[in-house]
């Protein structure tokens, strides 16, 4: 029950935090399935999944740091993923850098999980 509290609070902080970084930055929400890069959005997103959860069963699940890990590789290269076909297929918007922070703090949290708990 705690851990689903931490969670939802996270939830919402990580919410406030993209609103006042839309605002800080003056950047609108625009979306990628309205542009050319709707389908290599898609099949990358799909490969990326395919590949981390073909990698579970190989991994020791008991081991803490081992999950962590899994986790930190696999949000950065989504993340990372998404913010580079931001960059390249929503010309003139700055939607990229509001991803790369989010990814910068979702970091922080997954490093750092194990002293919030």
């Amino acid at each position: 029950m705690e851990f689903l509290l931490f969670l939802i609070i996270l939830f919402i902080l990580f919410i406030l935090i993209e609103k006042l970084l839309r605002k800080w930055l003056r950047v609108e929400k625009k979306k990628i399935s309205e542009t050319s890069g709707k389908n290599v959005d898609r099949w990358g997103r799909g490969i990326i999944l395919l590949i981390f959860l073909c990698s579970l069963p190989f991994l020791n699940i008991e081991d803490t740091n081992v999950i962590k890990w899994y986790w930190i590789s696999y949000l950065t290269l989504l993340v990372g993923f998404q913010s580079f076909i931001q960059w390249k297929y929503l010309k003139n918007s700055k939607e990229y850098v509001i991803s790369l922070i989010c990814l910068m703090i979702g970091l922080i949290i997954i490093c750092n999980i194990y002293y919030f708990i």
